[in-house]
């Protein structure tokens, strides 16, 4: 359904927020698994996916002249708090929104997903998302072409298949490993590759 999305996104978001409410204030500046981006900039950044709309989406991506990184450049320095408290408490006001830009539903349950881990792994906090969630996430990344931020070109010949779960996608090599650790590698976390297995892992890191 269309709108089914909607539900675990917004358990997401309500699980990430509590585990940012245990933050000290130096763990808010720490490298996220997203290069370049602290655990700061991606709550940030998830602030400005929770605000998003089509128009708003579409006149973002203009005033940064079609320059997807700039827009998202110019998203985190916009809704990125003076403080973790700020921040923390402009994504609670946002939690609950379900808007979206002109893509896929399933891309908002990546967007938790993905980013939820890119905050939690480098602090090593534990957390189990719903499989669904994460398979949805994976699917549409690896079918979704390069030029729209897609992974669809590089699972190209290659085989992925989930450990615990019965999922598989595409043929060729195989890469085995959890369908999160899958699906955080076709988003371009580099670090998870050696949480895979397979021939075809070599493929993905190339």
């Amino acid at each position: 359904m269309k709108n089914d999305v909607w539900p675990m996104v917004h358990a997401e978001r309500a699980a990430l927020i509590e585990d940012l409410t245990r933050l000290e204030d130096w763990q808010w500046e720490q490298q996220s698994l997203c290069e370049g981006w602290t655990v700061h900039d991606v709550a940030a950044h998830l602030i400005g996916v929770a605000r998003s709309t089509k128009v708003g989406f579409v006149a973002g991506l203009a005033r940064a002249g079609f320059d997807f990184d700039e827009q998202n450049v110019r998203a985190v320095a916009r809704d990125r708090g003076a403080s973790p408290r700020e921040t923390l408490a402009r994504l609670r006001q946002v939690a609950s929104r379900t808007s979206a830009p002109p893509a896929p539903r399933d891309s908002r349950l990546a967007e938790e997903v993905v980013h939820g881990e890119d905050i939690r792994r480098p602090l090593g906090i534990a957390h189990t998302y719903p499989q669904e969630a994460v398979v949805r996430a994976l699917r549409l990344q690896a079918g979704t072409p390069a030029f729209f931020g897609g992974a669809k070109e590089l699972t190209a010949g290659v085989r992925l298949r989930a450990t615990d779960t019965d999922l598989s996608i595409g043929d060729g090599p195989e890469v085995r490993g959890t369908a999160l650790s899958l699906c955080l590698v076709v988003y371009g976390r580099r670090a998870v590759l050696a949480d895979l297995e397979g021939p075809g892992v070599p493929v993905l890191g190339a």
